[in-house]
């Protein structure tokens, strides 16, 4: 596990990649800083890596989880539903690599909404 904390607005997100490839090389490209797009409750930005799906692929995340889409070339945190969720959970637009998650409460992210640019760090 590497920690990380994400920088929004003055807010500071204690989170963790966890220990896969794909987690990995977004850890060795840190610190990233982008422009934050909204789908329902989820975050996502451009990063300046092109990477595959891999072994942890899926639709299925949770509050608090952050995936890497690869159509996008970007990161994703899922804080609440989404403009496909049909239940409580996040559903990703199509499949993302689960790469890590929110250590802090994941329900301050929608007091964010709205913001323009997020920053990842290593802790």
């Amino acid at each position: 596990m590497h920690k990380i904390k994400i920088l929004i607005d003055d807010y500071e997100i204690k989170a963790e990649l966890f220990d896969t490839d794909c987690a990995k090389k977004i850890y060795e490209a840190l610190p990233i800083e982008s422009y934050i797009r909204e789908w329902g409750d989820e975050f996502y930005f451009s990063i300046d890596l092109s990477l595959q799906l891999d072994s942890t692929a899926t639709t299925r995340v949770k509050i608090g989880d952050i995936g890497y889409w690869p159509p996008g070339n970007a990161l994703a945190i899922f804080f609440g539903k989404t403009p496909l969720s049909e239940g409580e959970d996040p559903v990703p637009a199509s499949e993302v690599n689960i790469v890590g998650r929110i250590l802090d409460d994941p329900s301050i992210l929608k007091s964010l909404k709205g913001a323009k640019k997020i920053r990842i760090e290593r802790q």
